[in-house]
């Protein structure tokens, strides 16, 4: 038999099959008591250093609170399983039961990933979701990037209101069915990452203030309340140790980390990344990527895997769909020039003041190689922060959005699809959460706030159109259509993203690991012609134009992929790509 367990610091940890220890940092209390189903409550120790320790004669199945004052039961925060939710016991599991069928699966080198982002709950939880994989990893795709699994409250979630960072959602279904879909995919060659946060709890069913007050930090202030204290090492740790939790006994390849430029101590990214390389088994292939409004390319030249490249988001998105609000509105001056940028150096932001943070943004990152920067078209935050969740599919001209899909999937960048994007969906994406009374309220309050910010949206006849967040239907109408999967247009769609991943597979990846930049020449309006050298020498040539004019280039030697059928060589029809190589000299 194989299993993988990490042994946390903190949590329910069985010491033998009918023997638990149980440990909780509670450096508010003086007094804590663990009282677990059919047992007499038991008195925890205390340490100098605020931790609460006791061992309880209670095997796997368990269920139980901590009693951190009279009056007040709390679940544990590095709880392993909340079946009753986030207000409910938490429950002892024995990680040693589940049977890995592929313990020696090592990963994929980063050069090889493909990202998939997708929602485990409109996947059709993780059984649903490994009825797919076959079909994505037949397709092309070599990583599937869950959003958040972590408890929160309720049945249905974008998963970044989470309260219990260790603890898989019920709503999903149990702990050894998140491995087993996670064991498949590694059976069928596909990568697993999962997106974690780090950077705040969810409103409803974060008890930590009860007892831990020195989680948080007042002088840190990020737009979901007081900061975490990442610069107290045990708050360090707790995080650091639930990264390893996931790699470690979950199997997880990688982490995408959820708003990093909200961590407030930088150091901390290099204690994760130390302690990782430490820990994880040699040969094995782990990742890391980043979402960091910052675009801090030091993380990045010191060995994080990637980051979310949201500059060639915003660029891109600007040039198909004219969008000219909140963030995207700077990204209409020179926007040729920045794709230009964003194509060669990753960034479009290095240093320059940003209008809509009023301070800089950014640092260079030129000499970084283009695998650093993940790119896309489409993602949860992109489509679901919209009033209306539109796609930008179809804020596009068809055969613009064709162009820059085709870019997206044979630029050298690490590219990522959403959700029903490999077929071309046009289902509305919505924000939704599963909260009620004063904490519904507020959620309704946040976005109308967020719209006026970012959307310029005040109307309050408007606002009342606009798909209610917490009904449960906005959840349901989430839920790509599948019908429009097996419809003619889909079919088309999907054969030509099966084309371009193909291409990737067998021009393009194989020669990715130290491919560099080779420059980029402005073609016209929206139009850029790049090359990168790759590392057999060969030059690949993309060259876009977006715009509605034709612009004239140099063919490539080989162009093995073109989007408009009726192209002259040496032209550049509007809306079209042309993508091929050069024989090294």
């Amino acid at each position: 038999m194989s299993s993988f367990r990490f042994r946390n610091r903190f949590g329910a940890e069985l010491i033998a099959p009918d023997k638990t220890r149980f440990t909780l940092w509670a450096p508010s209390c003086d007094r804590v008591v663990v009282e677990v189903e059919d047992l007499a409550p038991i008195t925890m120790r205390r340490h100098s250093d605020g931790t609460f320790t006791a061992e309880a004669p209670c095997g796997a199945g368990a269920r139980y609170f901590y009693r951190v004052r009279d009056e007040i039961t709390v679940p544990d925060p590095a709880s392993r399983f909340q079946p009753d939710g986030v207000h409910g016991r938490s429950e002892v599991l024995d990680p040693d039961t589940y049977d890995w069928k592929h313990p020696d699966w090592k990963g994929r080198p980063w050069e090889e990933t493909i990202i998939y982002e997708t929602h485990l709950g409109l996947e059709g939880n993780y059984e649903g979701m490994k009825a797919r994989l076959q079909e994505l990893a037949d397709l092309g795709i070599t990583t599937v990037q869950f959003m958040p699994v972590n408890s929160f409250s309720g049945h249905w979630n974008w998963g970044y209101d989470g309260v219990l960072v260790y603890a898989p959602t019920p709503a999903y279904g149990r702990p050894d069915d998140l491995k087993d879909l996670i064991d498949h995919a590694h059976s069928l060659g596909l990568m697993v990452f999962l997106d974690v946060v780090y950077n705040h709890f969810g409103p409803d069913g974060n008890y930590l203030l009860e007892y831990a007050k020195g989680f948080f930090d007042p002088r840190y202030d990020t737009p979901w309340g007081d900061g975490i204290d990442f610069h107290n090492p045990i708050v360090a740790d707790f995080f650091i140790d639930n990264a390893l939790y996931w790699l470690m006994e979950y199997r997880f390849d990688g982490l995408r980390i959820d708003a990093a430029w909200a961590i407030t101590d930088r150091k901390w990214f290099y204690k994760l990344q130390s302690r990782i390389h430490k820990t994880v088994e040699k040969g094995r292939h782990v990742h890391l990527i980043l979402e960091n409004e910052n675009n801090d390319s030091g993380l990045l030249r010191d060995g994080y895997s990637g980051q979310w490249c949201e500059d060639w988001h915003h660029t891109l998105t600007v040039m198909l769909s004219g969008e000219d609000k909140g963030f995207f509105q700077p990204f209409h001056t020179e926007t040729t020039a920045l794709l230009k940028r964003v194509l060669t150096e990753g960034f479009a932001w290095q240093g320059e003041y940003f209008p809509p943070r009023k301070k800089a943004r950014g640092t260079p990152s030129s000499d970084l190689p283009p695998t650093k920067f993940v790119t896309f078209l489409q993602n949860h935050d992109q489509i679901g922060n919209r009033p209306l969740g539109e796609r930008l599919i179809t804020l596009s001209n068809p055969d613009a959005f064709q162009a820059a899909y085709a870019l997206l999937l044979l630029c050298p960048m690490t590219p990522m699809l959403f959700l029903g994007e490999e077929w071309g969906s046009t289902t509305p994406f919505y924000f939704f959460s599963d909260f009620h009374g004063e904490i519904g309220k507020k959620v309704i309050l946040g976005r109308e706030e967020q719209f006026a910010e970012y959307c310029n949206l005040t109307d309050p006849e408007i606002l009342k159109t606009l798909p209610n967040p917490i009904d449960p239907k906005t959840f349901r109408l989430s839920k790509p259509d599948r019908s429009q999967r097996d419809s003619p247009a889909g079919q088309a769609w999907l054969a030509m993203t099966r084309e371009l991943l193909s291409l990737r597979h067998s021009k393009i990846t194989p020669y990715l690991k130290g491919a560099y930049s080779a420059g980029a020449d402005i073609l016209g309006d929206k139009a850029v012609v790049a090359r990168w050298t790759l590392a057999n020498g060969s030059l690949l040539t993309i060259a876009v134009n977006l715009g509605k004019e034709s612009a004239s280039f140099t063919d490539p030697e080989t162009v093995f992929y073109d989007t408009a059928s009726d192209r002259r060589p040496g032209t550049l029809p509007a809306e079209s790509l042309v993508a091929g190589l050069d024989r090294p000299l």
